[in-house]
C-alpha cells in the first residue's frame, strides 16, 4: 500500500472517529436537553402522582394515574382471602381508613417512566409517562410495599417489603429482581450512600398497636438499622439505637428510627424516632448519639400517643446541599421549621397541616414539605426559614422526590 494511500486512510479513520465522538456527545447533550427536572408528589389516598416544577413557584405540570390497573388488582385481592385481610388491615390501620395507593416514586434515567411503590397492592410498577400504561409490575414479598430509594446512578431501586421484613432491589428499567436482604420488623426508610456502595435500611417495628406507653416499648418488635453491600446484599453491620439511647439517659425514647438524612460527607446521621418532637445526631465514627434536639410542642396537639398517626410525632427531615441547615416536618404539631445545624436553633415555625415529608428543591434553596392534611406542597426558604410558595395537589400527599420528565411534558396522553 502506498504511503499516500495509507495517509488518506488514516485521515479518513481519524475524521470518522472525530465525527462519531462528536455525534455521541451531541446525542448525550440532546438527551440531557430533552429532559426537564421536576418533582413527583405521591397522593397516597388518590392513587395519583402530581408532577410539579422543581424550583420557583412549583407550579403543577400534570398528573399521573398510578393505579390504571385498579380493577384487575382488586379482582385478585377479592379472590384471595389472605390478600383481602391484609388489604383491609392496611386501610383500617396505617391508611387511616383509606387505601394506600402510592408511597414512593422515582423516574427512570431516561425520564420516560415513573416507578411507584403501591402499599395496598403490595407491588412496584413502572408507568410510561407518555401513555400512562404500565411497563412492568413487581409484586413484593409479603403484603405491603413501602419506602423506596434509588441508587446514585439511577439504575436500581430498593423497596421495603414491610410485612416480609426484607428489602428487595430491582433493575429500575426492566423491573427484574436483583437481590434482597432481611431487616428488622417493618423495614421503612432506605438510603443509598452517595458512592452507591451501601444501602441503609431503618426498620421501625410495629406502629399500629395501642401499646404506646414507654413501658410497652418491648412489644414493638425488632427495630434496627441494617447496612448492606449494595452489590452483594450481604450485611455489613446493624445498629440498634436502644443501647445508644440508654447510654445518654434516654431510656424512655423509642429506638424506631424514622426518616433520616446524612450530612454531605456522610460522617453524621440526623434521624427522627417514634413519639419524639425533635431529632437526634449520630456520629458514625464514634458510634454514639452526640446531640438531641427537642423542638416545640403545639399546645393543641393531644398528649395521647395513641392518637398520633402510626406512632409519628415528627416525620420528615432534609438538609440543604451545603449541610448548614436542616428542615423538619413537625407532623403531629402542624408546623415545619428550618434548624441551624451548628447551633441546632430552630427558625420560624411555619404553620403546616400534618406535614408528612421534607425534601430539597432542585436548586437547593428551599425545603419542600408535603402537607398531607391540606393537600398541598409548601416551600420554605432555607436561608430565611420563611414560607415562599404553596401549590395544591391531590388527596393526602406524602413522599416528594426530585425526578425528570421529557421536555414539554404535560401529562400522559391516555390520562
Amino acid at each position: 500500500m502506498s504511503v499516500l494511500r495509507s495517509r488518506h486512510l488514516f485521515s479518513l479513520a481519524a475524521a470518522l472517529a472525530l465525527t462519531a465522538g462528536t455525534t455521541a456527545t451531541a446525542v448525550a447533550q440532546d438527551t440531557a436537553a430533552a429532559l426537564r427536572e421536576v418533582m413527583f408528589v405521591g397522593n397516597n389516598w388518590d392513587g395519583t402522582a402530581d408532577v410539579i416544577e422543581s424550583t420557583g413557584d412549583f407550579a403543577r405540570l400534570g398528573r399521573v394515574d398510578v393505579i390504571p390497573d385498579k380493577a384487575q388488582r382488586m379482582a385478585e385481592i377479592n379472590a384471595d382471602p389472605i390478600k383481602w385481610i391484609y388489604f383491609m388491615a392496611i386501610r383500617n390501620s396505617v391508611g387511616e381508613g383509606h387505601d394506600q395507593f402510592v408511597d414512593d416514586m422515582y423516574s427512570t434515567p431516561d425520564g420516560r417512566s415513573m416507578v411507584v411503590s403501591r402499599p395496598s397492592f403490595a407491588d412496584v410498577v413502572s408507568i410510561d409517562l407518555t401513555t400512562g400504561r404500565i411497563n412492568w409490575r413487581f409484586p413484593v414479598a409479603g403484603y405491603r410495599a413501602d419506602h423506596m430509594a434509588v441508587s446514585p446512578d439511577g439504575t436500581r431501586v430498593a423497596v421495603s417489603a414491610s410485612t416480609a421484613g426484607k428489602v428487595q432491589v430491582l433493575d429500575i428499567v426492566t423491573g427484574r429482581g436483583l437481590g434482597e436482604f432481611t431487616t428488622g420488623d417493618k423495614p421503612h426508610e432506605n438510603i443509598f450512600t452517595k458512592d452507591g456502595k451501601y444501602i441503609w435500611d431503618m426498620a421501625i417495628g410495629e406502629v399500629n398497636t395501642a401499646l404506646d406507653d414507654p413501658v410497652w416499648d418491648w412489644t414493638k418488635g425488632d427495630r434496627r438499622i441494617t447496612v448492606v453491600d449494595a452489590t452483594t446484599f450481604k450485611q455489613v453491620k446493624t445498629i440498634d439505637m436502644r443501647g445508644r439511647l440508654d447510654a445518654i439517659g434516654l431510656k424512655d425514647f423509642s429506638d424506631a428510627v424514622r426518616p433520616a438524612v446524612f450530612s454531605p460527607d456522610e460522617s453524621t446521621l440526623y434521624f427522627q424516632v417514634s413519639f419524639f418532637n425533635g431529632f437526634l445526631e449520630y456520629d458514625l465514627a464514634t458510634d454514639r448519639i452526640t446531640r438531641v434536639k427537642t423542638l416545640p410542642k403545639n399546645p393543641a396537639t393531644s398528649t395521647d400517643r395513641t392518637t398520633w398517626v402510626n406512632d409519628s410525632r415528627h416525620h420528615g427531615i432534609s438538609m440543604n446541599p451545603s449541610g448548614t441547615k436542616l428542615c423538619v416536618a413537625g407532623t403531629m404539631d402542624d408546623y415545619a421549621t428550618v434548624v441551624d445545624r451548628t447551633t441546632l436553633q430552630e427558625g420560624p415555625l411555619v404553620t403546616a397541616s400534618k406535614p408528612y415529608w421534607a425534601t430539597v428543591s432542585g436548586d437547593g434553596r428551599d425545603c419542600i414539605v408535603s402537607e398531607s392534611g391540606a393537600d398541598r406542597v409548601t416551600a420554605i426558604d432555607f436561608a430565611t426559614g420563611e414560607k415562599v410558595a404553596s401549590v395544591q395537589v391531590g388527596d393526602h400527599p406524602q413522599r416528594v422526590r426530585l425526578a425528570h420528565v421529557p421536555a414539554g411534558w404535560t401529562g400522559p396522553s391516555a390520562g
